[in-house]
């Protein structure tokens, strides 16, 4: 299908991005892969494009106040590399669709799309990583396990813009992990897991794939606890404990 038709507006710094999109029916487009199957389909029609690509100021990762902080226009390709992201990022970020996808789809766009089957919202739920929006009245942020609220739904107000993820640093002695059973055809996560184990043994887990949103498991152990919130499906069920069971494993294998 051919999409609607919109305006396209190419964004030259962050404050002009944030103005633009301050405009009702205003969407921000960065690596494209989301959104631009779902314009092809009509299932979205922008008004308007900001196309938030070229903004530098949304790119690389730094470390700051105690947290690795990932700037929205990150790549896949990008963080896989990073040696200095936690393993379930970086094993995360290479299970992304295939080398095309991944050197152009951005940690922004999926953070922002809060695809219910997809990989990165669960791990961000499972590190506690916060999420920076920012707005032409001012900047906030929101904890990951607040922002994600249901299928493609998230506390992002229409006039915000996914700026940056901040994750913050594990304590020495601390491993993580995710695992995902991929469907063969579309490559998401049939229900994926990513989980932390802290110096001490105790853990949490984040599940994907299996609910409206990512599911966090508090205790690392309460697995059963949490499947009640999983859709009426066994089959779904034990998949998810055996994607929980095996990130739990290879994050004690991690920590040591």
């Amino acid at each position: 299908m051919i999409p609607a038709p919109f305006e396209y507006v190419r964004a030259e710094s962050l404050a002009g991005a944030i103005g633009e999109l301050a405009e009702d029916g205003a969407r921000p487009l960065a690596g494209g892969q989301s959104l631009i199957p779902l314009l092809r389909l009509r299932l979205a029609a922008p008004s308007k494009l900001v196309d938030i690509g070229g903004l530098e100021e949304l790119r690389g990762m730094s470390r700051r106040d105690g947290a690795l902080t990932l700037g929205a226009l990150v790549t896949w390709n990008e963080l896989e590399a990073a040696a200095a992201a936690p393993a379930a990022l970086r094993q995360c970020a290479a299970g992304v669709g295939d080398l095309q996808v991944r050197n152009v789809g951005t940690v922004g766009g999926s953070v922002a799309h809060a695809d219910p089957a997809a990989d990165l919202p669960a791990v961000l739920v499972a590190l506690q990583a916060r999420i920076g929006l920012r707005a032409a009245d001012g900047s906030r942020e929101v904890e990951a396990a607040e922002f994600f609220q249901g299928p493609f739904t998230t506390a992002c107000r229409e006039d915000e813009l996914v700026a940056e993820v901040a994750v913050p640093d594990l304590p020495p002695g601390a491993g993580s992990a995710y695992v995902a059973i991929e469907h063969p055809a579309s490559g998401f996560a049939l229900a994926g897991a990513a989980a932390v184990v802290m110096p001490d043994g105790t853990g949490r887990l984040a599940l994907t794939g299996v609910a409206d949103r990512p599911l966090p498991v508090e205790g690392g152990g309460a697995i059963e606890d949490a499947l009640g919130a999983v859709r009426d499906d066994e089959h779904l069920r034990q998949l998810a404990r055996v994607v929980a069971r095996r990130a739990l494993a290879q994050a004690k294998e991690e920590a040591g």
